[in-house]
C-alpha cells in the first residue's frame, strides 16, 4: 500500500545470545505477516511478541537452550508511533530537546 512504515528493535540477551538473535531474526517477520498489521499495528506487535516467544520456547526445548532476552520495538506507521516491549528494556523519545516518557519498564517489584 502507500503507507510508509518503519520498524526498529533492540534485544538484550540474558544468559546467552540465542533468544536475542532468534528474536532479532523472527519478530519483524511475524509483525509483517500478521493479519492486523494494516488495521491494528499495536495488536500485530503484541501478538507477534507472543508468537515469537512461543516459537523460541519450542526451539529452546528441542535444542536445550537456556537463554532469554528483553526486547523493545518501535513501529512507525505514517505519523503514528507504536511501541512494544518485554522485560526491562526501555525506549526514550526526545521531542524538541525534552524527554517524553513512553513507558514504564517492567521491574520485579512492579505488578
Amino acid at each position: 500500500d502507500d503507507v510508509d512504515r518503519a520498524y526498529f528493535a533492540v534485544f538484550d540477551g540474558h544468559g546467552g545470545v540465542d533468544a536475542a538473535n532468534y528474536s532479532a531474526t523472527h519478530l519483524h517477520v511475524n509483525v509483517g505477516l500478521h493479519e492486523e498489521i494494516v488495521k491494528n499495528p499495536a495488536e500485530a506487535l503484541k501478538c507477534s511478541f507472543q508468537k515469537t516467544d512461543e516459537m523460541f520456547l519450542f526451539k529452546a526445548k528441542r535444542e536445550r537452550l537456556r537463554s532469554g532476552t528483553t526486547g523493545v520495538s518501535a513501529l512507525i506507521v505514517g505519523n503514528k508511533l507504536h511501541i512494544a516491549w518485554l522485560g526491562d528494556s526501555q525506549v526514550m523519545l526526545v521531542r524538541q530537546g525534552k524527554a517524553v516518557t513512553l513507558m514504564e519498564p517492567h521491574k520485579p517489584e512492579r505488578e
